[in-house]
């Protein structure tokens, strides 16, 4: 196989980085689908209860809900770190959250 000359080597090398950039700006439009306000906030509703009775706001529990945590018996497969860096829980509701546990005798995953 001959070697390829470096104008036909960068031209490739420019594709290729540019098809990366296309799959990584569709991949991000994806993940941003909710952000922009086209979240289904009907899907929410269904499964929102138990978080709705204690006093949640609805930030905190879609993202709860996005990491699969329906109820307060869920908190215990999760460590409070992992609660803390998910966006839309803030301070209040740690804080809520926290003293339900306490409540119902449960604690987070060490």
């Amino acid at each position: 196989m001959a070697k390829q000359s470096p104008a036909k080597i960068k031209k490739l090398r420019g594709e290729a980085m540019r098809a990366a950039a296309a799959r990584k700006a569709a991949r991000a439009a994806s993940q941003n689908e909710n952000v922009r306000g086209e979240a289904d906030l009907d899907a929410y509703a269904e499964v929102d209860g138990p978080w709705r009775e204690i006093g949640l706001a609805a930030p905190a529990r879609r993202a709860l809900i996005d990491e699969g945590l329906y109820k307060l018996s869920d908190l215990r497969k999760v460590s409070l770190d992992l609660v803390k860096d998910l966006d839309g829980l803030g301070p209040n509701a740690i804080r809520i959250l926290i003293a339900e546990m306490k409540k119902k005798d449960l604690s987070f995953r060490k």
